[in-house]
């Protein structure tokens, strides 16, 4: 019964908190934020444990990797528009996961973070199966290295379009490569928003990222921390 709740409860906040962005469209009211924050609050206040909520939890957060496999139909729809710029894609990808990698690992540095809380940082900027896998193979904390990933994609969502609006950002491209390289799934979402076309360059981007940060954080990890 619990599992049938949290599953349910989970579908059903989310969707009213969709309508409440579009009544009051907020960057910090962006469903997955307040939605979140909401169910954070509704397990503290009844004592729920994180493990009961998870008997249903689990069932949505299975979903998140053919979520992600579906993210290859808008790539597949502009997929003659996109190879025109592979090379773009690659290069903006590329330096995307590095400055990604280099900031959350001297921010962290500078703030007097443990090695361990740094390692799971610096995969930060992929999806989260990914960014798991990462942390765990450079003696990172996984679990801790979703929760980054988590503020990423939703820092990236919230602040992303007013950051494009004041740089003046408008290309498809652009927006695209943005969202992909620095937020992930959750930036890639948001690109949807803007449109197919942003949606699946910041797709392509994504996947570029998880590439990229998968080969490098090793090697970066071993030489620097």
């Amino acid at each position: 019964m619990t599992g049938f709740l949290s599953f349910t409860g989970t579908i059903l906040l989310y969707q009213g908190m969709k309508k409440v962005h579009q009544r009051l469209p907020s960057p910090f009211l962006i469903p997955i934020l307040t939605s979140t924050a909401i169910l954070i609050l509704i397990l503290l206040l009844t004592g729920t444990a994180y493990s009961a909520y998870m008997q249903g939890g689990s069932l949505i957060s299975g979903l998140l990797g053919p979520a992600v496999v579906a993210l290859a139909y808008p790539l597949h729809m502009q997929w003659d528009r996109l190879r025109k710029h592979v090379l773009l894609l690659v290069g903006a990808s590329l330096s995307g996961t590095v400055i990604g990698l280099f900031s959350g690992m001297y921010m962290a540095i500078l703030f007097g973070m443990e090695p361990e809380v740094i390692r799971s940082l610096v995969p930060k900027s992929v999806t989260a199966p990914v960014a798991m896998d990462i942390a765990a193979l450079i003696d990172g904390v996984p679990p801790l290295a979703a929760v980054y990933v988590m503020a990423a994609g939703v820092s990236g969502a919230m602040f992303g379009p007013f950051l494009f609006r004041r740089l003046k950002i408008t290309h498809p491209i652009a927006v695209g490569i943005g969202f992909g390289a620095a937020s992930h799934g959750v930036g890639t979402a948001k690109a949807l928003e803007y449109g197919e076309e942003e949606g699946a360059v910041s797709s392509a981007a994504m996947t570029f990222s998880a590439v990229f940060a998968s080969l490098l954080c090793p090697q970066i990890a071993a030489l620097l921390l």
